[in-house]
C-alpha cells in the first residue's frame, strides 16, 4: 500500500455550515431520522466538527474502517490508526435507509449535526477487538465496551455541524484546534510539545514536562483529556482543578492549559499513535509518550496488555510521516539527598532514592496519612483528600447477584436491619421484585430489557453510593457485561462490592416457594435464569457465598465481617 505524507498539520477539516445555512438544516430536519448521541459519540463527532480528527470529515466508510483494522491507514494510504464509525443498534439501523440525512442529537435533544449515510454494515466486533486492541480479554476496557454493545450497525458518511455539544464548565479551557493555532501564533511559539494525562499531576511530572519542554526548546501544552477515560478514575472536575493549581508552578510565559474532549479507547500502541495525531492538528510539534501510554494496565491473568515500550515505538516509526516528534516519557525519581528530582539512570551509585506509587498514594490517602510536599502541591493533597475521603465515610453498594431462591434478598434483609441499627450511613434496599414492581414494571425478561433492568437498579444504586450512603441491591442480574457496567459506575464514586451468592440450583428450586421453578421446567415461564435462560457466574466478586448450609444471619456475618477487614466501619 502506498505511505503517501499525511496532511497533519495543514488545513483543518472544520466541518460546521454557515449560520443561514444551518436555519434551513433544522427546519428541513424535521422530515429526517434522529439519533441520539452517546456520550463517547458525543466526543467523537465534537472532534470531528472541529477539526481534531482531520482529515476526516465524517464517519467512517467500510473502505477506510477495514483499512485501518488491517493497516492502520485510511483507504488512500494515510496514517489512522483507530476506527471512528457511528455506532447504531442494529434493529434500529435497519430502518435508517442508506442514501439519506440522520439527525444527530444530544440527549436533550438539540440537533447538533446532520449526517449523510453512504453506507451501513454490520461488523464483526471480535475481530475489530483483535485488531484495535490485540485482545479479546472482557478485562480490557476498550474490549468490554465493543463487544458489550450487543448486535449493531456502523453508519458511515460525511457530516455537517449545526453546533457544537455543549460545555458548561471551564469553557476558558475548552479552545478548538484552530484556536490554539491562533493562540500559539500570537504568543509566537514555534515548538509546542503537548503533554497527555488522564489522572492529576505531581511534583514529577511537572519536572518531566518541564525537561521535555526544554529538551525540544519548545513551549509546553498540558492537554488532559476531559472525555470518556478508564473505568474507575477521577472525574474531570477535580482534575482539572488540580491542573489548575499545578499550573501557577510553572515558569511563567512556558506553558499553557486546554482540554481535550476525546472518548479514550484505551488502545496502547495504536492510541499513543492516534494521540500524537491529534496533537499535531492541534498545532503541536513535539508529543511527550510515556511507558505504556493508553494501555488499560493488566489482563485477566495479572499480565500486562501491552509491552512497557511499544508505544513509544510505534510513534516513533511514524514521527516523520505524522509531522509530530515524539518526546519519550522520563522516568524521574526524587533525591533527598540533593533535594531534587532525578532520571533514574542518572542517579549517583549509593543515593537513597523516594517514591510513592499510585497504591500508597490512595492508602495514605484512605487511611488519612501525610502525604509528604517533595512528593506533591497541598493544593493537589486538598483536592485529593475531597475525592478520597476515609472508607468509613465513603457510599457503599453491596450488589447481590445468584439464581432465584439462592438466598440474596434474605440476606440483604438482615443486613438492611444491622445496618438501620448502626445508624452510621443512610440505607436503602433495591431487591429485585421490588424494583421489577416500582421502576421496571413495564419490562419483560428478554436480555435487553433485563440488562435494561439492572442499569436502573445501577443507576440508583450510584446516586446513593455518591450521596454516602449504602445500597443493598439484589437482583438476580444473570449476565457479566451489564454488572460490569454497575461496576464501572458506582465506582467512580464509592464502594462496590459484588457477593455472588453461588447457592446451587438444585438447592434453590427445592427452596422454590412461589413455584416458579416447576412452572419454568412445565414451559409456563419463558426465559426463567437457571432453566431456560443462562447465568454467567462472577469471575471476580469480592465475597460468594453458597447458602446451603449458611443460615442467613451467618452469610449476612460474613459480609460484615469484609466490610470490617476493608476499613469501612469506624
Amino acid at each position: 500500500m502506498n505511505a503517501p505524507i499525511t496532511p497533519y498539520g495543514g488545513e483543518l477539516c472544520q466541518l460546521f455550515v454557515a449560520d443561514e445555512e444551518s436555519q434551513g438544516i433544522k427546519a428541513e430536519s424535521i422530515a429526517y431520522t434522529s439519533l441520539e448521541l452517546s456520550a463517547p459519540q458525543l466526543c467523537d463527532l465534537e472532534l470531528l466538527l472541529v477539526g481534531a480528527f482531520s482529515p476526516l470529515r465524517g464517519f467512517m466508510g467500510r473502505a477506510d474502517y477495514e483499512a485501518v483494522l488491517e493497516h492502520m491507514r485510511l483507504a488512500d494510504g494515510t496514517v489512522w490508526p483507530m476506527p471512528i464509525m457511528l455506532s447504531v443498534p442494529l434493529d434500529r439501523a435497519e430502518a435508517i435507509p442508506e442514501g439519506g440525512w440522520v439527525a444527530l442529537r444530544d440527549a436533550e435533544g438539540v440537533m447538533l449535526a446532520r449526517m449523510w449515510v453512504q453506507e451501513r454494515w454490520q461488523p464483526d466486533l471480535r475481530r475489530e477487538a483483535q485488531a484495535v486492541f490485540g485482545t479479546l480479554d472482557p478485562a480490557h476496557p476498550g474490549v468490554a465496551r465493543l463487544l458489550g454493545q450487543g448486535q449493531v450497525a456502523y453508519l458511515g458518511g460525511p457530516i455537517e455541524g449545526l453546533e457544537p455539544p455543549a460545555h458548561h464548565d471551564f469553557r476558558n479551557l475548552r479552545r478548538t484546534p484552530a484556536e490554539l493555532r491562533h493562540e500559539f501564533t500570537r504568543m509566537g511559539w514555534r515548538k509546542v510539545v503537548a503533554f497527555q494525562t488522564r489522572n492529576p499531576m505531581h511534583r514529577a511530572h511537572k519536572e518531566l514536562t518541564v525537561r521535555a519542554a526544554s529538551s525540544a526548546g519548545a513551549n509546553l501544552l498540558l492537554h488532559p483529556v476531559v472525555g470518556l477515560t478508564k473505568p474507575g478514575d477521577i472525574d474531570h472536575y477535580a482534575r482539572v482543578r488540580c491542573y489548575q493549581a499545578i499550573a501557577r508552578s510553572y515558569p511563567p510565559g512556558l506553558m499553557m492549559l486546554s482540554l481535550l474532549p476525546l472518548a479514550m479507547r484505551m488502545g496502547g500502541p495504536r492510541e499513543a499513535l492516534w494521540h500524537a495525531i491529534i496533537r499535531r492538528n492541534y498545532g503541536c510539534t513535539h508529543f511527550i509518550v510515556g511507558r505504556d501510554h493508553a494501555g488499560p494496565g493488566v489482563d485477566g491473568a495479572g499480565r500486562p496488555f501491552y509491552d512497557p515500550y511499544a508505544a513509544q515505538e510505534l510513534v516513533q516509526q511514524y514521527q516523520d510521516e505524522i509531522g509530530i516528534q515524539m518526546v519519550p516519557f522520563q522516568e524521574l525519581v526524587y533525591v533527598p539527598a540533593r533535594a531534587q528530582y532525578m532520571p533514574q539512570d542518572e542517579v549517583p551509585d549509593g543515593c537513597e532514592v523516594a517514591s510513592i506509587s499510585g497504591t500508597e498514594l490512595r492508602r495514605r490517602m484512605r487511611e488519612g496519612l501525610d502525604i509528604p510536599s517533595w512528593f506533591t502541591y497541598p493544593e493537589v493533597v486538598a483536592e485529593l483528600r475531597r475525592l478520597h475521603p476515609p472508607r468509613t465515610e465513603i457510599g457503599i453498594t453491596l450488589f447481590f447477584t445468584g439464581l432465584s431462591g439462592a438466598g440474596k434478598s434474605t440476606v440483604a434483609n438482615v443486613l438492611l436491619a444491622w445496618f438501620l441499627e448502626l445508624g452510621q450511613r443512610p440505607v436503602t434496599l433495591l431487591d429485585g421484585d421490588i424494583v421489577r414492581k416500582n421502576l421496571s414494571s413495564e419490562l419483560g425478561f428478554s436480555r435487553a430489557h433485563r440488562d435494561l433492568n439492572i442499569l436502573r437498579i445501577g443507576f440508583v444504586a450510584n446516586e446513593i453510593t455518591k450521596n454516602g450512603g449504602i445500597a443493598l441491591c439484589a437482583p438476580i442480574a444473570p449476565y457479566a457485561a451489564a454488572r460490569r457496567a454497575v461496576r464501572e459506575l458506582v465506582s467512580q464514586h464509592g464502594a462496590f462490592i459484588e457477593i455472588h451468592v453461588a447457592t446451587p440450583v438444585d438447592v434453590c428450586e427445592q427452596r422454590d416457594r412461589k413455584g416458579l421453578y416447576a412452572k419454568a421446567r412445565a414451559g409456563l415461564i419463558k426465559q426463567f435464569t437457571g432453566v431456560s435462560d443462562p447465568y454467567e457466574a462472577p469471575e471476580h466478586a469480592e465475597l460468594v457465598l453458597d447458602t446451603t448450609e449458611l443460615t442467613p444471619e451467618q452469610a449476612a456475618q460474613e459480609v460484615w465481617l469484609y466490610l470490617e477487614r476493608e476499613g469501612y466501619f469506624a
